[in-house]
């Protein structure tokens, strides 16, 4: 008996789990480097966060996940950020990088718009609800039985962190979990579409060239 290997867009884990690893750490070392000057500078960063209907302030959509407001808030987000985005690695760096994209100006440009003016919203909490709902809906739209445990998996241990999209916490942006978890879902959909259109492609009845009709 020949087994077959899995199809890339049922994938689990990273087709390359070292690699990965090292992007991770490799982010989180970053996040680390950007909280000590953020400290050093008497948290002087946390100014180019996202500034929401300011101007001024619409650069912080890209620096945001990068700054966080102290130590603490940096230490509770560093341990989702390794397993999520570890495991959002499954489809390989290309497309982990366009899902990062995605979450990342979804979610800024909605705490932009919705945020709040005279509010500064900082860390890499959005990226984090957005890999979230992207690993939560992935396996389902994907119709992969290994992504739907992994998923139920993830969703017994952060599942009752999705309560962050809603405004009940004073100080917390609701409004990046939010939207970082609506960029979530929109790359699930947009990735499990180009699965769709892929395997279509891989399926087609091959010509044969020359003999008989």
């Amino acid at each position: 008996m020949v087994s077959s290997p899995r199809p890339p867009a049922k994938r689990v884990l990273p087709p390359n789990p070292r690699q990965a690893a090292v992007v991770v750490g490799a982010f989180v070392a970053l996040l680390y480097v950007v909280q000590l000057v953020n400290s050093l500078t008497g948290g002087g960063l946390v100014r180019h966060g996202i500034l929401p209907l300011s101007l001024a302030g619409l650069d912080g959509v890209l620096w945001a996940p990068l700054l966080h407001g102290s130590w603490p808030h940096l230490l509770g987000n560093t341990v989702p950020v390794l397993v999520l985005a570890f495991l959002a690695m499954s489809g390989g760096f290309g497309q982990f990088a366009a899902v990062t994209g995605v979450i990342w100006l979804v979610g800024g440009l909605g705490t932009w718009v919705t945020g709040g003016v005279g509010t500064a919203h900082v860390g890499a909490s959005g990226l984090i609800f957005g890999w979230l709902a992207f690993l939560l809906v992935r396996g389902i739209l994907n119709r992969a039985l290994g992504q739907v445990l992994v998923s139920l998996v993830l969703f017994f241990v952060w599942g009752g962190m999705l309560w962050g999209v809603l405004p009940t916490t004073p100080g917390i942006s609701w409004q990046g979990h939010l939207f970082g978890a609506i960029g979530g879902l929109v790359a699930a959909w947009f990735v499990a579409r180009a699965n769709s259109r892929g395997a279509g492609a891989g399926t087609a009845r091959p010509r044969v060239h020359g003999g008989s009709p």
